[in-house]
């Protein structure tokens, strides 16, 4: 891959972060919730942190990452992606939010098996891994809010 190529996709991948950032602010503020306050708080600081770091990368070479591996329980494969309103309930912003971790996660996979370089290739399945933490995490709770029948 050229680093003009390389450079252009973490600028998307940067856009990308930065759109989920805006996203979860705009979600918190919105909430009510204590608890969901809380979350989509936390979420955005880790965008925030994805798209530092991604920054860096167009500064010096990628180094490598160490994430815990997490698994990926197909929940969002059920959704359909709601569309954001003012009214929105809050199981269908964290609907949303899955879609959007999910989005993030395929186009970070489908960079890692497009690249011909190990590290490059390393770096974005290590993204990939963050992002389906992400969507694990809202998954646990969309399940618990969405199906409260099951406690």
């Amino acid at each position: 891959m050229k680093m003009e190529e390389y450079k252009k996709i973490i600028a998307n991948a940067i856009s990308k972060e930065v759109e989920s950032y805006v996203f979860y602010r705009s979600v918190q503020e919105k909430v009510n919730d204590a608890a969901l306050k809380k979350l989509f708080k936390e979420l955005a600081e880790q965008e925030t942190g994805h798209r530092e770091f991604l920054e860096g990368l167009l500064i010096k070479p990628a180094a490598a990452l160490h994430f815990d591996q997490n698994k990926d329980y197909k929940v969002s494969g059920t959704l359909e992606k709601p569309t954001v309103t003012i009214d929105m309930k809050p199981v269908d912003g964290i609907a949303l939010a899955i879609k959007k971790e999910e989005d993030s996660m395929n186009m970070y996979t489908q960079l890692s098996g497009l690249s011909t370089d190990g590290e490059q290739k390393k770096l974005f399945s290590e993204l990939a891994k963050m992002e389906l933490s992400h969507k694990t995490r809202l998954e646990d709770i969309y399940t618990n809010m969405a199906f409260p029948e099951s406690w």
